[in-house]
Parts: structure tokens; sequence; C-alpha cells
């Protein structure tokens, strides 16, 4: 009986390591990965090392599935990964080679929003990934510490990389607006959140549905009123 016993065990030691195995396999591949393109002295990722990696998926450094790339990884410096970071992401994303990170783009798309292909074709509704990506966006860009704010040029590039997929007309009209106007040198997280909320809630272009009592930002109450001074 002891002898069954001790078989048993170690068979399932055995079957047990061998996940284990398979899983440090996993990581020495993505690590492997990462050292390509790691900066020797730092032993991050930097902005020249996302530039070469980039170049290899053939996407420019300012697609926004580069950003989706970023905030799957939680990275926490703009322009920065480290070897937890990318293991964080790449082991999610099951990714321990160029072809395999390639592949794993649409899905990563449709993890944060819906496939650029589908979006003409589909009413697309946004699960709370996107929230979290659109959110991440924003306080990915504060590149110094106890940053709070954003400037409007660099707002308006975020703009048109993380809403301009679904919310193109809305998101021009508002980059226009944003550049046209002299009071606002910055965006503030409020404000931010305000522009996915109007592009979610306000029938777009008739705009008769905003209501400027509600709680709105005073910038996008200045928004509407522009456009509707504006209508041609």
């Amino acid at each position: 009986m002891r002898r069954t016993s001790k078989k048993s065990s170690s068979s399932t030691a055995t079957a047990s390591a061998g996940p284990t195995k398979a899983v440090s396999k996993e990581v020495e591949r993505i690590d492997q990965f990462f050292y390509t393109y790691a900066d020797n002295s730092s032993g991050m990722i930097d902005p020249e090392g996302i530039e070469t990696l980039c170049s290899h998926l053939e996407v420019p450094h300012t697609d926004v599935r580069i950003l989706m790339l970023a905030w799957k990884m939680g990275c926490d410096k703009q322009g920065y990964f480290t070897l937890d970071e990318w293991r964080t992401g790449l082991k999610a994303l099951r990714a321990d080679s160029i072809s395999k990170l390639k592949k794993a783009f649409p899905e990563l798309v449709q993890e944060v929003i819906l496939s650029p292909q589908i979006l003409s074709y589909v009413q697309v509704t946004r699960p709370s990934n996107f929230q979290d990506f659109y959110i991440y966006a924003f306080r990915y860009c504060l590149t110094e510490d106890k940053k709070k704010c954003i400037e409007i040029p660099v707002a308006c590039e975020l703009l048109n990389l993380v809403l301009g997929l679904q919310f193109r007309p809305q998101v021009d009209k508002l980059n226009n607006y944003l550049m046209y106007q002299n009071d606002y040198k910055v965006i503030t997280m409020d404000q931010w959140m305000g522009f996915i909320r109007f592009c979610n809630e306000i029938n777009f272009p008739s705009l008769d549905n905003y209501d400027s009592d509600l709680a709105w930002p005073l910038i996008l109450d200045n928004f509407v009123e522009w456009l509707r001074e504006n209508k041609s």
C-alpha cells in the first residue's frame, strides 16, 4: 500500500512540475525578448528601444496599440518599459516574440474597445476596460511627478488617439475648439473625463440634449456655445 501511495505522490509531483517548467520557460523567452530592446545601463526599454520595437512590429510609435500595450503592462513612466511590466503584459498576451506580439494586437484592441475593422459596421458598446484605458492614457502623459494637468497640444493628440476611432466628428470639433480658444492652457482630469462623458451622452451634432445647468466642466459649456455660434 505504501509503495502505491509513494508512486501516486511521485506521479502527482511529476505532473505538477510539468506546467511549472513550461511557465518558467515561457518567462525565460519573454525575458530574452525584453533584453533584445533593453538598454544595458538602465536595464529598461527606453524610448530608443521602443522605437526599435515599433519598427519590428511595423507600427508607428504613435499608434494607439502601443499605448494599449503600455496599459496592458501597467507601465508607470512614459517611454519606458521595466522588466516586471514587460513580463506582466506579455504573459497576459501570451507573446514571447515579435510574431506573437503582432498576432496579439487584435485581441488587445478588442479587450480595450473593439476591433477597428468592426467599428464601422456595428454600434459600439464600450466595455469597462475602455474607461480604464482612457483614464490611464491621461495619467501616462503626466510626465513629471506631482503633475496634474496636460498641455492643450498633448490633450489634442491624445483625444485623437484614444477617442478618434469611435467619435471622429466630436474629436475633430473639440480639437479645433481647444486650439482656437485662449482661456485654457492645460487640461485637468475632471475636464478629460468630461470629454468622454460628452461623447457618450450628447447627441451630435444637434446637441439638443446638452443642458449647461447640469454638472459639466465649464470648458464644455464654452465648447457647446462655440459650436452653436459657428454652426453653418
